[in-house]
């Protein structure tokens, strides 16, 4: 009954990403529709277009005198936050360095999650483009540090969970079955082996 089940899980996960793959060509063929091109790190907009946003950009000093009061208070709650996000970019990126090396496994490219590009675009002022600068970075490491902690999990405790889950990172569907214990320490060896073939 096990086995049958994990394949309809594999067969499950492999659609989704099938699906996450096509979502990724139809945002990338945004590009033609909005007229800019990837040069590099840079993004480069069509020279009319680039003219347009310049002039739907709100500028800083009427942005600033027309922003909510709720925004204000709510202002030191979100940017205290980049202590702790700095520490926690720090300890992971060396826990995998170090770790990581240990056992054998590819290390977590950090750019592949973490990217800064909304600069590039010309109808946001500088304090749009400073929060959108700061959400980029908060949510890229969080994103880095799952698949961090998702080799990890794979590599030390490979076994789903008994209780329902509302989101899993991609690694979970071939984790061994809750409470099957039969060739448990094989299996384990089986999964380790396998992530450190990964590139």
């Amino acid at each position: 009954m096990g086995v049958v089940v994990n394949e309809q899980i594999k067969k499950i996960v492999d659609k989704i990403h099938a699906l996450e793959e096509e979502m990724r060509a139809i945002l990338y063929a945004q590009q033609s529709q909005f007229s800019y091109k990837i040069a590099g790190k840079r993004v480069e907009f069509e020279k009319s277009i680039r003219e347009v946003h310049e002039r739907l950009k709100m500028s800083w000093f009427y942005w600033f005198i027309t922003i909510s009061p709720k925004h204000l208070v709510s202002g030191p709650f979100i940017y205290g936050l980049i202590i702790p996000l700095l520490v926690f970019d720090i300890g992971v990126s060396v826990f995998q360095s170090v770790c990581f090396r240990l056992y054998g496994i590819s290390r977590v490219k950090r750019s592949d999650y973490i990217v800064f590009d909304h600069q590039h675009l010309a109808y946001l002022n500088i304090f749009e483009k400073s929060h959108c600068l700061y959400c980029s970075y908060a949510t890229g490491l969080i994103n880095y540090g799952r698949e961090i902690a998702s080799r990890t999990e794979q590599y030390w405790c490979p076994i789903k969970h008994a209780h329902k889950m509302i989101d899993t990172h991609h690694r979970y569907a071939d984790f061994l079955d809750y409470g099957n214990a039969e060739n448990y320490q094989d299996n384990l060896v089986k999964i380790r082996t396998g992530l450190q073939k990964e590139k």
